[in-house]
């Protein structure tokens, strides 16, 4: 049995947390893949060209600012944006981030 991994409630997700994690290159290109799955990915498929650790540590910093929500499926771990608490918070940033060039 996997265990749930921690994630902030919506009132607890804060925005310079959300601002630190969008700020990285490779946390925003993991952003902008998962804004294209809306039943979320494996970020293991997901051919950023780093390791996996540190694919790890760029996932559960999104996840600990409240940006991703990460459950186990199997042996995986799907991620999948957390649209409407981002949205209710805090309106058209995630809009305005996807819609930014890059």
């Amino acid at each position: 049995m996997q265990s749930v991994l921690p994630h902030p409630a919506r009132d607890e997700i804060r925005i310079e947390a959300v601002l630190s994690a969008l700020a990285d290159p490779v946390r925003l290109r993991i952003v902008r893949a998962l804004a294209e799955c809306e039943d979320g990915i494996s970020c293991g498929v997901l051919d950023l060209g780093v390791a996996a650790s540190t694919l790890t540590h760029h996932v559960r910093t999104l996840r600990e600012a409240g940006v991703v929500h990460v459950r186990p499926r199997g042996t995986s771990r799907i991620s999948s944006l957390r649209r409407d608490d981002l949205n209710a918070l805090y309106p058209g940033l995630l809009d305005g981030v996807l819609a930014a060039p890059h």
